[in-house]
């Protein structure tokens, strides 16, 4: 005569990937160089900037300057003084260097520098836990975790940030990068990370989970199938994980585990192909959350 138990209870659900690129938007920032405030310099003497951006020179004092690209970069501002100014966009990466003719040489004196880069991309950001398309039991503890580099925009990784839908659940500053969100009811859940960069730059990839209510497992119909075999159903979440387990004595601590699943749907068909003539007991039970 055969038995059957169940036991346990428990929950993880489909999800659909979402990557959003944000592109970085068009940027025309102006920087600022002062002209002899403080003497025959240029303040700052080194200016860094993007490609497109554009350098403004402001004139102090009532002594004359004027600055000259070394390679006629662009052509030389008058020679003036203040409350003058003089403008150049730069639309090409490369460093530039120039100087006052009056007060310096290419190598001495008064001179400086602009030090175009290439707009950089921002940085790259995957969600490498959980996997896209995983089912949780509610409610559920979901550790978020992600990896993030910036090896093409010319600065570094600042931060990642974590949201739970619109929710800010954590902000990691140092790799790996990860965060934790408990107690998430049933539904439908995007997990988003923004990885930020030194330049200001900002990524995002999402993915999309569900967390379910969990059925309670329920063993029914159970039969022997010729020749030596037995079948019984149980009731599952499709989604969530399952263990089955064989045993010839309810009081054994020692159970043998015959299969785990994934349930395809909510009604699974078991069949032992290995069953004896001896008196057995199965059970079924939820596996954790991963």
């Amino acid at each position: 005569m055969k038995m059957i138990r169940h036991l346990f209870k428990g929950a993880l659900l489909g999800a659909a990937l979402f990557i959003l690129n944000s592109p970085f938007a068009g940027r025309a920032a102006i920087a600022n160089v002062q002209v002899g405030n403080g003497g025959n310099i240029f303040t700052p003497v080194t200016t860094n900037i993007f490609v497109n951006d554009q350098v403004l020179w402001t004139f102090f004092g009532a002594v004359n300057h004027n600055v000259t690209s070394t390679n006629s970069a662009w052509a030389m501002s008058p020679t003036q003084h203040s409350p003058t100014t003089f403008t150049n966009t730069f639309t090409a990466a490369g460093t530039y260097f120039y100087y006052c003719t009056i007060h310096g040489t290419p190598t001495t004196g008064m001179k400086g520098a602009v030090v175009v880069a290439t707009v950089g991309t921002p940085p790259a950001v995957t969600i490498t836990n959980p996997a896209s398309g995983t089912v949780f039991a509610a409610p559920a503890n979901v550790t978020i975790r992600a990896s993030a580099s910036d090896t093409g925009g010319g600065g570094t990784v600042t931060n990642v940030q974590f949201l739970v839908d619109a929710n800010i659940v954590g902000n990691d500053t140092v790799a790996p990068y990860s965060a934790v969100t408990n107690n998430l009811a049933a539904g439908a859940h995007t997990l988003s990370a923004v990885a930020a960069d030194s330049n200001g730059l900002k990524n995002t990839n999402s993915t999309a989970i569900s967390v379910v209510t969990p059925v309670t497992v329920v063993l029914s119909a159970p039969q022997p199938v010729p020749t030596g075999k037995f079948r019984f159903t149980y009731t599952a979440n499709t989604g969530l994980s399952y263990i089955v387990q064989r045993s010839t004595n309810l009081l054994s601590a020692n159970w043998t585990t015959l299969v785990t699943n994934l349930a395809g749907s909510g009604s699974i068909n078991y069949t032992d192909l290995n069953t004896t003539v001896k008196l057995e007991f199965y059970r079924v039970g939820r596996l954790p959350n991963p």
